[in-house]
């Protein structure tokens, strides 16, 4: 395998310096080979604020720097951390305005200093409305960037909230000396074009549509651990399907692969055992629920009036009783969805926060598999199978009238297989206890409209939470986003002392984690005992790279955070 990848590595390092610049190739490092990583995603546009998928996010990540840095082992801001311009930043007493102080050692790729009008330029782009971007909710956090010189930035946000670092992130500089002045022009502005320039730790070389991209090192990258960027370049290229990547990781084709389909992630185990491979693993940033509706489907309404006042929303004649979705969640073993779905790549969620985030309490158990125990408090709630037909019907149930059988449709959108068999295995397993479910698998875009009219009764879907993890669940779970047709507490959830604790934890002077996550633990006791979802699972993620690569020690989310060091052996 591993000749196969050096006779491969040889062949690409003549093709990188076939489109190196001449004064690169003088510099010192870029002697530590290529690395080769594989992608079945798209790649174009390379462009920070028009790029839209992990193809393209992977490029923009090793050809340009943020304005807040992450510290990768915490996945928390720090001032002045490598990776991110901030010197350091002050809050105003308020809460509203953050002021950033930008580095002085960090240059475009060109020499010419990053300033801070190289963010206005961003964001004014964002803003524009002409500019195709994915970027624009940012819009709705933040009232204006303004520089203060060029060297300070100043972002106003609506409201004080310590999700702000998330959505300042999401202003990539821009080199206003190279970028055309009319937006119109940006949509089609890429990396491609002779005129740009890069403040990472690599540079745009060549792309080849459908085949790859070459980038090479930028030995004028500031914060390189070692003084200079090890490896010559990165090949990113892409491939058929997500099995093609896995042939050819180990065949020695490519020597980095993240994320790699679930189905064989096994292969990638039994060779890291072996020690063919260098491969870690970790509780993912994506996950998936079933969700209940709690109010009336069949005339759903606000949570509130234009007064902030409360509106009668009704009752599910199922779910509005916690009773039963606590039963559903002793019905349904997730450890064998887990294993059917995606073949044991998932870590269980006990409440509302994913495993992996600074804010998870880790002493509250996922709730048991426990079929026995969910007949019984059906029972309680008034939801029994008396004539003996295997169905459950309504005797005293607290909104659903004698007599009505316990019935639902449960939703999710086709052409995700994992979805598909999460409902199949809920739909069987609620079916032992009584429960007669009629599992659709229907179009993604009429799925939402159904979910935003909140007229279904149950959906499975899934969430991703940004990088970094901020467990703010104002869109999910609060009364202010619970608005018919668009909002995202579809589910009509409303408990007024978890409203208070989310609002605490959200505008918390100081911001500090650590007060946070006290109160995002009694938040996630709230959830578990109130569910109004079934908390499901967090999708594992999985790195590998070839034991070729000396320095691969990738953090979760941050594999890329010392490439620069990296180094592919050679014979």
């Amino acid at each position: 395998m591993r000749t196969h990848l050096r006779f491969m590595a040889v062949g690409l390092v003549v093709l990188l310096l076939a489109v190196m610049i001449a004064p690169a190739v003088a510099q010192e490092g870029g002697d530590g080979g290529i690395i080769i990583e594989g992608t079945y995603s798209e790649i174009t546009p390379l462009n920070p604020i028009t790029c839209t998928d992990t193809g393209c996010q992977d490029i923009t990540t090793l050809t340009w720097t943020g304005l807040v840095g992450i510290d990768p082992e915490t996945a928390l801001p720090v001032e002045g951390i490598r990776g991110g311009m901030a010197e350091s930043w002050d809050i105003s007493e308020d809460g509203l305005t953050y002021t950033f102080n930008l580095r002085d050692d960090i240059f475009w790729s060109d020499g010419a200093p990053i300033i801070a009008q190289d963010y206005l330029y961003a964001w004014d782009a964002i803003n524009s409305g002409v500019v195709d971007t994915s970027l624009g909710f940012v819009v709705d956090s933040i009232e204006s960037v303004t520089v203060v010189d060029d060297k300070t930035l100043e972002i106003k946000f609506f409201s004080p909230d310590c999700t702000s670092f998330n959505y300042a992130g999401y202003i990539y500089p821009i080199p206003t000396h190279v970028a055309p002045t009319d937006f119109a022009e940006f949509n089609t502005w890429e990396m491609t074009a002779g005129d740009w320039v890069y403040a990472g730790p690599f540079m745009f070389a060549e792309e080849r549509p459908a085949e790859q991209v070459s980038l090479i090192a930028n030995q004028s990258y500031t914060d390189s651990l070692d003084g200079v960027v090890s490896p010559a370049g990165v090949i990113v290229k892409i491939v058929p399907d997500a099995t093609v990547e896995i042939e050819q990781f180990l065949a020695g084709e490519i020597n980095l692969t993240t994320n790699p389909t679930v189905s064989r992630r096994s292969d990638l185990r039994d060779a890291a055992a072996a020690g063919e491979i260098q491969m870690t693993d970790y509780a993912g940033d994506a996950w998936d629920y079933l969700a209940f509706n709690l109010a009336d489907p069949e005339n759903p309404q606000d949570a509130t009036d234009e007064n902030g006042d409360p509106i009668d929303q009704g009752h599910h004649p199922i779910f509005s009783d916690v009773r039963v979705r606590q039963a559903i969640a002793m019905a349904i073993d997730v450890d064998a969805i887990i294993d059917g779905a995606v073949f044991g790549e998932g870590t269980r969620m006990p409440s509302g926060i994913i495993p992996s985030s600074w804010a998870f309490n880790d002493e509250i158990d996922p709730i048991p598999y426990d079929p026995e125990a969910a007949l019984a408090l059906l029972d309680e709630a008034g939801w029994r199978d008396e004539d003996g037909d295997g169905i459950l019907e309504a005797h005293g149930a607290l909104y659903a009238e004698d007599g009505t059988l316990f019935e639902f449709t449960m939703i999710t959108n086709e052409g995700n297989d994992r979805r598909g068999a999460i409902g199949t295995i809920i739909q069987d397993q609620l079916s032992e206890i009584g429960m007669d479910v009629d599992f659709q698998v229907i179009d993604f875009n009429a799925l939402l409209d159904i979910q935003d009219n909140q007229t279904f009764d149950t959906i499975i879907l899934g969430w991703r939470n940004s990088y970094p993890d901020d467990p703010d669940m104002t869109q999910l779970f609060t009364p202010e986003a619970d608005v018919v047709g668009g909002g995202s507490n579809f589910t009509s959830y409303n408990n007024p002392e978890f409203t208070d604790l989310n609002t605490q934890a959200r505008t918390i002077p100081g911001c500090d984690e650590a007060e946070r996550a006290v109160l995002y633990r009694e938040m996630q006791v709230i959830l578990q005992e109130d569910l109004p979802y079934m908390w499901l699972f967090a999708q594992n993620g999985m790195y590998a790279a070839s034991n070729d690569v000396n320095g691969f020690d990738p953090f979760p989310v941050q594999w890329y955070w010392n490439i620069d060091r990296w180094a592919v052996a050679t014979p």
